[in-house]
């Protein structure tokens, strides 16, 4: 095995495999970067069993100025090898395999050589079929992402509740994730995607992994699925992750479809007034803001205290207010992280009672987005 190639083109083909790549693995080949290089491309895998990113740069791309000499394969150890390319003096950087696994890195006056791995005790990868095939927008799928992991539970106690509820019926494609005190829901209505029906429990970190990747380029996505895993295809990146087995619990019941009180506040304005009032909460045991409801009077107030330095009150201002009054307690934290998922819409809120979950929907789609957030008892 030997070619040469820009060392920058190089290095930043890298930095997406290494996303994969964890030191803390009880696999120890797992730490280790595959690279296969064949007679016009070079790919690249790394795996930490849960995910695993292929790149992919062919000899046709002028950007990468790769040239070939023989074809060939090897794994390295990942992170120092990256270090080495990164800190190489010159513009191009040649790796050739001299004997066994034993790998030369050349550019310029600077020689390593590195000792590699057999690419066969590397895991294999899955047939994934492509007639499952579903496209969807960058701009889109980062935005469910973005509005549905902040409900992913981080308690070990239920996995399944780690990962985002994805399914496809009829051209509706559901986002839904909980850890049984918040919950986010989104919808999306996908064209073209004929008689294709997915219903899979995607890891939560995983998603958020692919979501910073995919803010790097443009492409649409494909997404594939096999029984146990999920393929995104985008550029010239390959993103495999593993799929949470289980039953999802069934949460369309949770969201109420009725209310008694309701009140419409501008996203931003009323975050800046939840991050004001839980500076002092997060220094109280209970960690809980009060919002004091009286649709008679026009009067949403919001307030928190802390028995060791203070309280604050604040009234927001409202669009709209209506129903029977109401006071109700929550988690700050939560409430700031659902506003922060609506950007600078206006914002429905509905309750039922003191005790019983309230969503939070924008009022230009009340449809296909909500966010449901149990109160705090605090009698």
């Amino acid at each position: 095995m030997k070619f040469t190639i820009n060392r920058s083109a190089f290095i930043s083909q890298l930095n997406n495999v290494l996303r994969a790549i964890s030191s803390k693995t009880t696999i120890p080949i797992l730490t280790g970067l595959k690279m296969v290089v064949a007679n016009d491309s070079i790919t690249l895998t790394g795996s930490n069993s849960d995910i695993t990113i292929e790149s992919v740069m062919s000899a046709s791309n002028e950007d990468y100025e790769l040239k070939i000499a023989e074809p060939g394969s090897i794994v390295l150890p990942a992170r120092f090898f990256s270090e080495i390319v990164k800190k190489l003096p010159d513009k191009h950087v040649t790796i050739e395999i001299t004997s066994g696994f034993q790998a030369d890195i050349t550019s310029g006056s600077a020689k390593f050589q590195i000792n590699g791995q057999d690419v066969e005790n590397f895991p294999h990868l899955p047939e994934v079929e492509a007639n499952n095939t579903v496209v969807l927008a960058n701009d889109m799928l980062k935005e469910v992402i973005r509005q549905t992991v902040i409900a992913v539970s981080k308690q070990e106690s239920r996995p399944i509740l780690a990962g985002i509820h994805v399914t496809l019926h009829d051209g509706l494609l559901t986002a839904v994730a909980t850890d049984s005190h918040r919950l986010a829901q989104r919808k999306v209505q996908l064209d073209g995607v004929g008689d294709v029906n997915y219903d899979v429990i995607i890891p939560g970190k995983s998603l958020d992994e692919l979501s910073g990747m995919i803010s790097d380029v443009d492409d649409d996505v494909k997404m594939q699925v096999t029984d146990n895993q999920v393929l995104f295809i985008f550029g010239n990146t390959h993103f495999y992750s593993r799929l949470l087995e289980g039953n999802y619990p069934e949460t369309s019941q949770l969201i109420p479809d009725t209310s008694d009180t309701t009140v419409e506040v501008d996203a931003g304005t009323f975050l800046s007034s939840i991050d004001r009032a839980s500076l002092l909460s997060h220094e109280s045991r209970n960690d809980v803001v009060k919002l004091t409801i009286k649709p008679g009077e026009k009067l949403v107030r919001i307030s928190g205290d802390s028995p060791d330095i203070g309280m604050v009150e604040e009234d927001v201002a409202t669009s709209a207010v209506e129903g029977n009054d109401l006071e109700i307690s929550f988690n700050p934290n939560y409430m700031k992280d659902a506003l922060r998922s609506f950007g600078q819409s206006t914002v429905k809120i509905s309750f039922t009672s003191p005790l019983r979950p309230f969503t939070l929907v924008p009022t230009e789609d009340t449809e296909n987005f909500v966010h449901l957030i149990t109160p705090v008892r605090t009698f």
